[in-house]
Parts: structure tokens; sequence; C-alpha cells
């Protein structure tokens, strides 16, 4: 496909995607590159493992375009005769150095929670605990790594953070960490968010270049590069994704216009209801609600065509429909910048059962009243499900319709907003409590430069907390002075997250109040699983010498994700799940990652079923590990006295 799309004389030029996403794998040299289109594409196990069965590493690759003097694209900017580029980045993990993770800070909840005071306050060599990985550059076509690695150290342990190579066209690949994390001391983690005395190899840091084209040095947007977990649902969306919440703060600040006319009901409404049925992979509340055969499985034909019809016929089913979403009021406030922001909900409907059925930000195990309790979409989405709900929309649905496969089948004017899509669209949006990928302050306005891009500090080398005292408050992490509000360094996006990721991972869960629901609401079931079809059980599926009633019970039967965690035969209840955090942390890897399996002859059950496919035969547990009659371990065993504490100042 050619590079070109209109002839203007090109000005300057910005690199997409603006915010580029990693994830960590142990396999040692082998990579994919991360969704570069926002159409979930079918992949094949090996696609995302080695042939040891270790986990492959995620990693960002950015492109560059040359924008007219009105910005728009002409071209995409490579490595050849007329343009010549120079790549800059830099990582930090500033988690050690930084502020415990309680709660989001922008929540009015947060007043009630546990002080966020630095990670690790007895250390006072600060500098020790922060992993500056340095600015590295790289430059030509099909570079290796060479000697562009991001390395630095903890506490004198010398810690890799990645490295950067360029592509045959000369376009920048990131890769991050390979996933490790540890205690120098040998200490056991105690806890999801806050481990004393640890380190992860995740990152984030911005990325930079100068190029010169026909013999011009062009001002260059600069973009940034986070580091995140492994995505072990790549099939799955979440109903609110980062890029639906960013798109909400680029428009509520004037960044982008607000969406006007009809919504289309193929790109705006359907994804909605379509995700909560794929999450029937990934949490079994889900199945039985939103599945296959289930009242609500809005990817049945009957579904579809019902929900695409805008004639009166169905306008109280949709309007019910639309009445299940949780809905939200919302009132303008001013925030330490002077702007006014309208994101913070006064009221949502705190029912567990409103769609969607998962938790918010202040998510209480104990579940309160609490407006943040539950997760609400954005106004851009419910507005559009309401004017979908009054029969004003573009009935455009096309079951022939090919979505783009490549990037290279989306028209160059639109490439550079699809990058932007496709990474975000990829992460969640869902309680940040901290958050898979990001977490809260992703929400703030003036964290922005423009819309989706970050605002870089003068000086993007880490900092560590010390600057702001012993405890990070709203008003300090707000400030205009403070750390969100005047640019961005490397190592401060990640900052905010859970030490090590792991132990976060491994502790989001589903279905903390048993009594209502062993398996729903649910945590971050889009990245992290929750319970899963197995490759047995799928095997008994598709088996049609079975009776349809054991193909069925195997259909219904999920199994808990977590268990594949090789786990000491001799543990105890109580001691279940530090045994099972600590576990994550050596064999993250060993989880299984759902894709879709096809048996097009079979009868009964879907053509296409997403399975849990682990690299090895599972470690069985024994009956005594369970935590309830139905084999669940969502719902924590005895916790610790810390996490009991956990539970009063708002912890999962």
């Amino acid at each position: 496909m050619s590079h070109h799309c209109n002839q203007n004389p090109i000005v300057s030029a910005a690199i997409y995607p603006p915010i580029g996403v990693m994830r960590v794998g142990n396999s040692p040299d082998e990579f994919f590159i991360g969704p570069e289109v926002d159409t979930l594409i079918p992949r094949d196990t090996q696609y995302y493992r080695d042939r040891t069965g270790a986990l492959k590493r995620q990693a960002a690759r950015f492109r560059i375009y040359g924008l007219d003097a009105e910005g728009n694209v002409v071209k995409e900017l490579v490595s050849d005769e007329q343009t010549s580029i120079t790549w800059r980045a830099r990582l930090a993990n500033q988690k050690a150095s930084w502020y415990e993770f309680q709660l989001a800070l922008d929540i009015p909840e947060a007043a009630e929670a546990d002080p966020s005071l630095l990670r690790n306050l007895n250390v006072e060599d600060r500098n020790a605990l922060l992993i500056d990985g340095g600015e590295c550059q790289i430059s030509g076509t099909s570079s290796g790594c060479g000697c562009s690695r991001f390395e630095g150290r903890f506490q004198g342990k010398k810690v890799y953070l990645g490295e950067m190579r360029t592509d045959e066209q000369g376009r920048l690949i990131m890769l991050g960490g390979h996933g490790v994390s540890e205690n120098p001391q040998g200490h056991e983690a105690v806890t999801f968010g806050n481990n004393e005395g640890w380190y992860d190899d995740t990152s984030d840091g911005p990325v930079m270049a100068s190029v010169e084209y026909q013999g011009k040095c062009l001002t260059v947007k600069p973009a940034w590069v986070i580091c995140a977990p492994p995505d072990y649902a790549p099939m799955q969306k979440s109903p609110r994704t980062m890029w639906d919440l960013m798109r909400q703060v680029a428009v509520d600040a004037d960044m982008l216009p607000a969406p006007s006319g009809k919504p289309s009901f193929s790109k705006d409404i359907l994804p909605i209801f379509q995700r909560m049925t794929n999450l029937q992979w990934v949490n079994a509340g889900f199945a039985a609600g939103f599945g296959w055969h289930s009242p609500f499985d809005f990817t049945s034909k009957e579904w579809i065509s019902r929900l695409n019809d805008n004639s009166d016929t169905w306008r109280e089913a949709r309007r019910n429909l639309f009445n299940n979403f949780r809905q939200v009021e919302k009132v303008e406030k001013i925030t330490p910048e002077g702007k006014k922001n309208v994101w913070d909900p006064q009221f949502a409907a705190s029912a567990p059962q409103l769609w969607p059925w998962l938790y918010g930000d202040a998510m209480s195990v104990d579940a309160d009243d609490s407006p943040r309790q539950f997760v609400t979409l954005t106004d851009i989405q419910l507005h559009m499900l309401q004017q979908w709900s009054n029969g004003d929309f573009e009935s455009d649905y096309d079951p022939k319709y090919q979505p783009p496969m490549d990037l290279d089948d989306v028209p160059l004017a639109q490439q550079p907003d699809m990058l932007t899509k496709a990474a975000m669209e990829f992460c969640l949006a869902d309680a940040f409590h901290p958050g898979c990928e990001m977490t809260w302050p992703m929400r703030t306005a003036g964290l922005y430069s423009e819309a989706f891009r970050l605002n870089h500090a003068q000086n993007t080398a880490p900092t560590h907390g010390t600057n702001y005292g012993v405890e990070m408050t709203p008003a300090i992490a707000l400030h205009s002075s403070g750390p969100i509000l005047t640019g961005q360094v490397a190592g401060g996006i990640t900052r905010w997250m859970a030490i090590p990721w792991q132990t976060d991972t491994a502790s989001c869960r589903d279905g903390y109040n048993a009594a209502y629901d062993p398996y729903l609401p649910t945590f971050w079931p889009a990245r992290v699983p929750n319970n899963v079809l197995t490759e047995q059980n799928y095997h008994a599926v598709i088996d049609e010498c079975l009776s349809p009633e054991v193909r069925q019970a195997a259909f219904n039967d999920r199994a808990l994700w977590l268990d594949d965690l090789p786990i000491p035969p001799d543990t105890k209840p109580k001691e279940l799940y530090q045994a099972q955090i600590n576990s994550m942390v050596s064999n993250f890897a060993d989880l299984a990652v759902v894709l879709p399996k096809s048996e097009p002859g079979v009868t009964g059950f879907p053509t296409t079923m997403q399975v849990g496919i682990a690299p090895h035969t599972p470690v069985p547990q024994t009956e005594k590990l369970m935590t309830s009659g139905h084999g669940k371990q969502g719902v924590r065993p005895d916790l610790s006295q810390t996490d009991k504490a956990h539970r009063r100042s708002r912890k999962r």
C-alpha cells in the first residue's frame, strides 16, 4: 500500500500511537507486535508462546507521520533516501520509591482510606529504590538490540527494563521487561499492592524522534510507552476501555469535539453489548447471563437483528435494555488547575445487578452504597445508548462487513487514529484499584498535551517521591505544582500501580460477596480471567458421541483460572491467598491464555469457543484448598490481619 495520501508540503510530524503498550513475557528472545488495528484477531497459541511454552513479550511499535500545515496526514515517514530518523526513549520504574496505593486519590472516598505513605519509608537512600533505565537512541533499519538496552539498579542489583529495535522500515520497536519481580532480602509478598522491599520490571517513559526530511529538520510530537502485565485474554475488550475513558476526558476538556449526529449501531452500540457477551469466556457469571443460549446472548442473529431495528417495533425492548445500565448523574466541579471537570459521579445506582457487572474504583469487599462501588460507562457511551433507546441511530449492521485485519487495510489518513484506538482499546478502564495497565491519573485532563497524548516534563529524568513529603494526598497529587499536572517523567505513569504487578493480578477476582453471587461482580476479566473453559472440557463439548447432557455440563463447567498456579500440597486454607500471590511471581507465564478454538461441524454449541490454554498440564490442587462448596477460590480464604485491615480501608 502506498504511503502517500496528499501532496501538500510536510511541515511537521507526529509519533503514533501517542501511548504505546508493551507487555512483559518470560520468553528470552521472542515477541509479537501489539495490536495496530482495533479488530479482535484470532491467533493460535504459537503467536503468544515460544516453542518451550514461555510467554512472548508484547512489543509496542511506533510510526512517524508527516503532517501538512493544517495537521493533515501527508504520508508515513520511514527511513529511506529522503528521510533520516533517530529514535530516543527513556524507561524507568519508580514504584518502590513512590507512594503506596490505597485508593484512587481523585474520588471522595480517598479521604476515608489509609494514608498513601512513601513505600519503603525506612530506606534513606531513595535513589537506590528508583530503577532508572536511562535514555537510549537508535536509528537505521532492522536494528537489533545492541547497546540500546535499558538497565537500572534496585539497591545495587541490576534490573533489565527493556530494549529498542527498528523494523525493516525504520519504525521503532520497544520491548519491556521479562516479568522479573523480586524481594532481594527473600521476604514473601503479603498483600496485593504495597509489598515492601520488592521491585518489578515494568516501566514507562517518553518516546521521541529527530527527523530530517528532504534536508529539513522537522518538529516531531513525542509519544509515551508503558510496560504492563500480560494480556491473558487477547480476544476480549471491556465494556468501557481506556480509549473510551480518554476520549471522554478529551471531550470534557474541549480537546476533541463531542460526537454529534446519530450513533452508528455497528460501531457505537453493538460493541458495548457484545463485549458483555464475550466475557462469557472469562467469567462464569457472564457466561450464565450473557453467554451462549443465555437470555442476553448479544452475538446471536436474533438479538443483533432486534437491536439493529430502529423502528418502533422494538422501542420498549430497547428502553428496557437501556434501563439495565447503571446510570449516573454528574455535576461540575472546580479542579486545582481551575478547569471544570464533569467526570465525577455524584450519584449512581449501586445495585450490583445493573450493567456492567464490574467492580469500581471505591470497591469495598463489604459493599456499601458508594456510587463508585461499581463501574459506570462513560457519558458518551450512555448518551449514545440513550439515543439508541429512542430509535435515533443508524441501523447500519452488515453481516458481510470485514473489519481491517492489518494497518495497511486502513486508509492512510485514518491510520494515526486507528493506532491510537488499537493501543488503548485493549487496555482497561475498569476499577482503578489501581488498574491493569494504567490508573486514575489518566482521567485528569491536565495530564495531556492534546487528546490521548501525554504532556512531557521539560526534563523527563525519573524522580522519587520525597519532593512531596512522606504522604501523598489528593491535594498534593492534583495541585498545579504536583506530580500529575507538571508534565510526566520516565516511570511517572506506572509508579501509581501495585508492586509487584503479579500480586495484584492474582488478587483481582470475582464474587467477593458469595451470598449474592460467587462469580459476580468481577475485577478486570477482559485481561485477567476468573473462570475458563478448559481444553479437557472443550474436547468433551465437541465430542458428539457423548450425551447432550454430558456435553452441556462440560460446557457450563468453568474452571478457576488461578488453579494452574502450583501451590505446596500442605498449604492450609488460611494460607492459600498468600501462597497464590507468591506463586504468581514465579509462575505467571504458566497460567492459561484464553484463545479461540473452532470446530465448524459441531452442533448444539458455538462453532468457535474461547478456551483457556496452558503451556502444560495444570498442577492438581487438593480438596482442602477449596474455599467453598463449589470449589471456587475467587473469594479469599481467611485473610491475614493485614488484609483484614485492607478491607476496612476499601482495599481488596
